[in-house]
Formats: structure tokens, sequence, C-alpha cells
């Protein structure tokens, strides 16, 4: 105990600045201490740099003086440099310690963590690579034990780290290659592969939504879907609705994909209206010895894609994820074996709304502040008289906003009114580039309905409204 608290007051009284070496900077009148950080005089950031500075650092010093405060200076430039996941540079950082002189030699040195300053910064090193995975090995623990002995806590850490380090590295059953791709269509690949592993059968197409003339955003949509799926589809009643649910998030290590889900109708319950307490007509169930017959699956048999919200019939991710990209992905799909799709309205229920455009999903709440209220002029009592508003309103100035524009358009949707939108900013209203613009339909087309609140729930169960 007395070990851990004496490492939380080091943690938080130790320098964190950048500082690496210092120079007396000398003028006419008088001397001033400057600072001089050799990473930022460096005009390229990589691995060979970094290392220099490390070497740089080694033969200024034959005792190596401020070697705490360059080893803490240097883990904070790590990101910059690209080198937060390279055992090598650790190496390099843990080497620049002097050798032997940490080493306690005797049991109360070992006991009262000799040297605590040196150790910790050793301990906050390996922490730093614990938490960008990255997995020491044999020649660090000699290192470490020519440092600070046996009984060292660095010695110690790494020993743990060594220890749970293995077991979490192959844990996850989803294969991701060391260094991911930094493609985001190859990101959503592995995404996807990852969402779809359920089912062997899944087929993951690579669309262009420029196969779609009427399609606004030019980008890629990764789908996925499999044959049982598209029967499930097939089997989706034209009355009832889908939904298209998301952004949802999936993690590949530190970068983040969001990919959408299509859902159709809810599976039927098993209902089975027998009495319990009716012992008048029992009969024997099959599979009892000493009676003819086997034990039977329930009648009501469901896919792994049949769920209690819903049934997923496909999934994808896209690259802009938004309401254009998504009302071509559902185009793409009918084009590409599901028929049913023109047949079927479909409701958008983004739980975020894209960067650009603001969708307004519900009505914003009116709060009346009543914290300053002056008595009008005019009321009896007071000296005064009734007056007209000194700011004259013109007749396009509502109690509900201003009216700057009134279109009609052919189709009545959601990618019409946002054309009308663009033509406005072409034709005289350059302001709107720099406005955002919020869509609430009172009534939705006639095609494809757009879900304008969130969906209620009532009883655990989630229920949409169209």
């Amino acid at each position: 105990m007395a070990l851990k608290m004496l490492g939380n007051m080091l943690r938080t009284t130790r320098t964190t600045s950048s500082l690496v070496v210092t120079r007396w900077k000398s003028s006419n009148t008088e001397k001033k201490l400057t600072v001089y950080d050799p990473y930022v005089t460096k005009p390229q950031k990589n691995k060979e740099t970094y290392l220099e500075v490390i070497r740089m650092f080694e033969g200024h010093d034959i005792r190596r003086r401020g070697h705490v405060e360059f080893i803490y200076a240097s883990l904070a430039r790590m990101k910059e440099f690209g080198v937060e996941k390279d055992l090598e540079v650790y190496k390099a950082l843990v080497d620049v310690l002097p050798k032997g002189k940490f080493i306690p030699t005797n049991i109360f040195q070992a006991e009262f963590l000799h040297y605590p300053k040196q150790q910790q910064c050793a301990v906050d090193l390996l922490e730093q690579m614990e938490d960008n995975n990255v997995m020491p090995d044999s020649e660090m623990e000699e290192m470490l034990m020519n440092i600070f002995g046996r009984r060292g806590i660095p010695l110690r850490k790494f020993w743990r780290m060594m220890y749970w380090m293995p077991k979490f590295k192959n844990l996850s059953p989803w294969y991701l290659p060391e260094h991911l791709p930094n493609d985001t269509m190859e990101l959503a690949m592995l995404a996807i592969q990852r969402i779809t592993s359920v089912d062997p059968d899944t087929k993951i197409s690579i669309w262009q939504t420029e196969e779609i003339e009427a399609s606004l955003d030019k980008t890629w949509i990764v789908s996925a879907q499999s044959r049982m799926q598209q029967v499930l589809l097939g089997e989706q009643p034209l009355d009832e609705p889908l939904t298209i649910k998301g952004p949802y998030s999936v993690y590949l290590r530190d970068q983040v994909v969001t990919y959408f889900t299509l859902l159709g109708k809810i599976r039927p319950e098993h209902k089975d209206d027998k009495d319990l307490d009716d012992v008048s007509n029992i009969e024997k169930p099959p599979g009892i010895p000493g009676f003819i017959g086997k034990t039977t699956l329930p009648a009501v048999k469901c896919t792994v894609h049949e769920q209690d919200d819903g049934t997923i019939v496909a999934v994808c991710a896209t690259g802009t994820s938004s309401r254009d990209s998504l009302l071509s992905w559902i185009r793409l799909l009918e084009k590409y074996g599901n028929p049913v799709l023109s047949d079927i309205p479909v409701i958008f229920t983004l739980i975020a709304p894209p960067a650009d455009i603001a969708i307004q999903e519900t009505q914003p709440a009116v709060k009346d502040d009543v914290s300053n209220i002056e008595r009008p002029p005019g009321i009896p009592g007071f000296i005064g008289k009734t007056t007209l508003p000194a700011v004259k309103c013109t007749v396009h100035e509502q109690d509900d906003g201003t009216i700057v524009a009134v279109c009609a358009t052919g189709t009545s949707s959601r990618d019409s009114l946002l054309s009308w939108i663009r033509l406005l900013e072409k034709y005289g209203n350059p302001v709107l580039s720099d406005i955002p613009v919020i869509f609430t339909l009172i009534a939705p087309p006639a095609d494809i309905a757009i879900q304008e609140t969130q969906p209620a729930v009532k009883d655990g169960r989630e229920t949409t409204k169209s």
C-alpha cells in the first residue's frame, strides 16, 4: 500500500513539460536559460530521426543527467513521430537509464522503492507499452534486470505484462492484421465480415453509388446479404414497411466503423393456449422409454437473422453514412436480387444526423423565462401609455419563423428538397452554403416514409411510428 501511495505521489509531482535540453542564451545585457527541444528541430518525423535524438542525448553527457525528464518528454513525442507501437524504440528509451546504480543491495532498499523516481519512470514506460498493445520480449527483461535488479518494481510490472498480454493478444475470434489499412473501404470490409460471421453463407458486395443516376453522394457501399436473408426479404408482407436503423459503431482496435441494418418483420411469437392446471387429458410426451416415438424440436424454427426487434435482411456500411447513400443502397439491393423492394415502403431512423445537414427528430422543448419580466406601460395606476412595438415586422415574419422561400416539387421527396436548397444557393442566395438546414417533413412521401421521431418504447419493446 505504501508503495502504491508513493507511486501516485510521484505521478502527480513529476514534471510533464517537454523540456529536453537547457542552454544558456547570452546577450549583451544578461544571460537567460532557454529551452532547446531537439524533437522540434527535426524536419522529418519518423523512426530514424527519433532514434537519432536518443543517441544524441546518450552522447551529450556520459553521466546522463536529466534522463528521467528526457524519457518522459520522449514518451510524449512518440505519437507525433509515429513510433508509439514500435518495440525497438521502447528498448532504446530503457537503455538510456544508467546500469547497476539503481539495483538495491539490501532488503530495506528493495522494499522501500530504491530510487523511486527512476523506477516510476520505467513503470510509466511499460504502461504506455501496454496501452499501445506492444508486447515486450526477453531482451527487455534482461535490460530491466541489469538496471533495477530482480527485486525492482519495473521487473515485477514486466512479469505481470508477460502473464496477461499473451492471453489477451489472440483472444478475439476475428482476426485483424497487425497494421490496419488506411483505406476506409477496406476497414468497412473487415467490419462487415466481423458482423456477418454468424452466417457463413453471407456474400459481401462492393457497389458504387454512380450506378444509380439519381444519387447525389458519389461514394462506395459495402453491403452484406445471405441467401437466407433474401428468402426472408421475399416473405416480407407488402403492407409492412422495412426499417433502416443506425448508425451503429464497431471498433477495429482504435478505428471506428459505422454500419446500418435493414430490418423486416418481427418474428411471430409462439402462443400456447393450453391450461397448465388442466389434468383431465394428459398425453404421454414422445421420447419417454416405454412409448413409441422420439423427441422433436418445436414447430416454430427461427433463423439467426430473426431477432426480437425484427428480422435483419441486410447490413451495409457507406462512405458518407448519409441518407442519400442509404437510399442508393436500397435501390442497389433492389437491382441485385431483391425486386420486392420496389413495392415495400422503407423507413429511415437515423440515430445521429449527418454532419452537413441536421435532421429535426423531435420538437425542441420550450421553456418560459419569467425571471426578468417588466411591467408594461399603459396599465392603470402606472405612469405611461400603451404604445406599439418599436420593431415593425414584415408580412413574412410570423410567430413560428420568417418565411424566406416557398416551393413545390414533382416528387415531394427529401432529395428534391435538397436540390431546391442548392438551386436557391446558386441563384442569388450564397449565404445558404454556410447555414445548416433542418428537414421536418409533416407528411412523408408515398414511396418512402421518413422517420421523423425516435421510436417509441412501450413495455420494453421498440415500436416504430411513421
